[in-house]
């Protein structure tokens, strides 16, 4: 009995190998074809996939995959053509699982969606420049109702202390008066803020965390946790939906109700994608997005594709310097004067821009 069984596992050691051996000669006959792929591709393009069938083995189809998404199928080996156009920006893996003599084998490769426009440059006149409080850290500014919303972040023990806490705020932005205003407590960093359906939507940096206020009275109507493990850089709306980024290339739809994620947009460039997206505004259809580090604007379709740059890098010199001063951040587009109107962190000036292409 003992000799039986030591047959038997024996066998069956034998069989799994030769299986094993099978699978592997099989997958090192197959992968996908590349030779015609480029690694990176725009929006108006198209891919045409195929698997390298070295030994000529008979296939029964194949399923090519986008990530986890199913995008088609091809009888035998045939050419399987595939548009990008509502593929999102950014990285993406093929797979393709090849239907062959009663198995299957999976290959991979990998291709980059990038912007297919060239960005312009955009020129600017200052039409106005208005007081700002220098110890204001911003984050976040915004028109509502011909009134500027801002949020602040929290500057206490840093530099020479000419910053000020995490806020909320109401200015008249011809005075640069705060008329209105509510402190964060000091364990919060204050971040982007969006005004909505007559609510205000503040987010903090690290504390997974934000706020919705009743814009009249700034009384706080519930806070919200993160849909998932990010920090809190930039928030803006398009009039149903909000948007926030988080300091990558991503900029995240949420639904204003449960604050849950809906969508999202990868930001690219022809050639790169464009992380460090902060303060953003909603302006006609595209997001106007503050890139931190940077004294510059890029102007975002919602597809991700970075369309225009606006530089403002000449603004810094234009305000007072001081141990705090920091980088550009702040736009809020007035409707009635179809201006914009930026600042930066700890600036003591805030300019009305005119844009010209």
């Amino acid at each position: 009995m003992i000799h039986f069984k030591l047959f038997a596992f024996t066998a069956l050691s034998v069989a799994v190998l030769s299986c094993e051996k099978d699978k592997n000669e099989l997958k090192n006959n197959f992968s996908i074809d590349t030779s015609h792929l480029k690694q990176v591709y725009s929006l108006n393009e198209s891919i045409n996939l195929q698997v390298k069938n070295a030994k000529n083995l008979p296939v029964d189809s194949i399923q090519y995959f986008l990530g986890d998404t199913k995008i088609g199928s091809a009888t035998g080996n045939s050419l399987f053509p595939f548009a990008l156009r509502e593929t999102k920006l950014g990285s993406h893996t093929i797979k393709a699982t090849v239907y062959t003599e009663g198995t299957t084998v999976d290959e991979e490769t990998k291709i980059t969606l990038a912007s297919s426009i060239q960005p312009k440059l955009l020129n600017y006149k200052i039409v106005n420049t208005y007081p700002h409080d220098i110890k204001a850290y911003t984050q976040g500014f915004e028109f509502y109702r011909d009134t500027l919303f801002e949020g602040t972040g929290n500057g206490r023990g840093s530099g020479t202390g000419t910053r000020d806490v995490s806020s909320l705020r109401k200015t008249d932005y011809r005075t640069g008066e705060v008329f209105k205003k509510i402190t964060l407590e000091d364990q919060y960093f204050g971040e982007g803020i969006t005004v909505l359906n007559n609510k205000v939507y503040q987010l903090t940096w690290l504390n997974k965390e934000g706020y919705v206020y009743d814009a009249d009275t700034f009384k706080k109507i519930k806070t919200f946790k993160y849909f998932k493990d990010i920090e809190g850089w930039g928030l803006t709306n398009d009039g149903k939906k909000l948007y926030m980024s988080d300091g990558s290339e991503k900029i995240y739809v949420l639904d204003p109700e449960t604050m849950q994620e809906v969508d999202y947009i990868n930001v690219y460039t022809q050639h790169a994608k464009i992380e460090s997206l902060n303060e953003l505004e909603w302006i006609d259809g595209k997001i106007w997005a503050n890139i931190y580090g940077k004294d510059a604007i890029g102007v975002i379709n919602t597809d991700g594709e970075v369309e225009a740059i606006l530089n403002l890098g000449d603004l810094r010199n234009k305000v007072t310097q001081h141990p705090d001063i920091d980088v550009l951040n702040g736009i809020a587009y007035n409707p009635k004067t179809k201006t914009i109107f930026v600042t930066g962190k700890n600036w003591d000036k805030t300019f009305e821009l005119l844009i010209e292409e």
